[in-house]
């Protein structure tokens, strides 16, 4: 199998999960996770013996009792300007922003962000996420851990991958280690 974002990714991890059957090994041909893992537009050594073979991790997440994956990040959030934002990351780029600076996809460990900062130090951190240099922030908590529980005042947004899923209020991520076969 070939995708080519992450959001093609999702969709067969998830239409893979929720019929039981295995993941096939997959060429990453672009998207956040692909860039994490230090995949170079207009190189496609996956084709031939240069391919590079690696098993990764995935993100699962429980939002109010329903079951969902993730391959690169959870992002729960109101507006960008306002409001608590909390990203649960397997992938340290998301677009043009080093979001979690220290992820990687094949560490068992996913990357936790919360933060909720005041308007002037929000766009400060924001003109930073792009090198990564937006942490370390005494109001952004970062930490990496295999699993976590969060529970939002209201219900919040949650996206995907960069897919809207809806909103939650309580949500649980863990790290399913090693569980898919990527090439680049």
């Amino acid at each position: 199998m070939v995708v080519a974002s992450d959001l093609e990714l999702l969709d067969l991890v998830t239409g893979h999960r929720r019929d039981g059957s295995e993941i096939p090994p997959v060429a990453l041909t672009g998207g956040d996770l692909w860039r994490t893992l230090g995949g170079s537009p207009g190189l496609d050594r996956w084709r031939g013996e240069e391919g590079q073979r690696l098993h990764i991790d995935l993100g699962s997440a429980l939002l109010d009792g329903r079951l969902h994956w993730f391959c690169s990040h959870l992002v729960a959030r109101g507006s960008w300007l306002r409001g608590r934002v909390w990203v649960a990351a397997n992938a340290a780029h998301m677009g043009a922003w080093n979001i979690a600076p220290r992820a990687h996809p094949g560490d068992g460990l996913l990357d936790i962000l919360d933060a909720d900062l005041p308007l002037g130090q929000r766009l400060g951190a924001r003109r930073r996420l792009p090198g990564g240099t937006h942490v370390p922030h005494p109001q952004i908590r970062y930490t990496r851990t295999r699993a976590e529980q969060v529970e939002f005042a209201r219900a919040t947004s949650i996206w995907l991958d960069g897919r809207s899923v809806g909103s939650a209020r309580r949500l649980s991520v863990r790290l399913e280690e090693e569980a898919l076969l990527v090439v680049l």
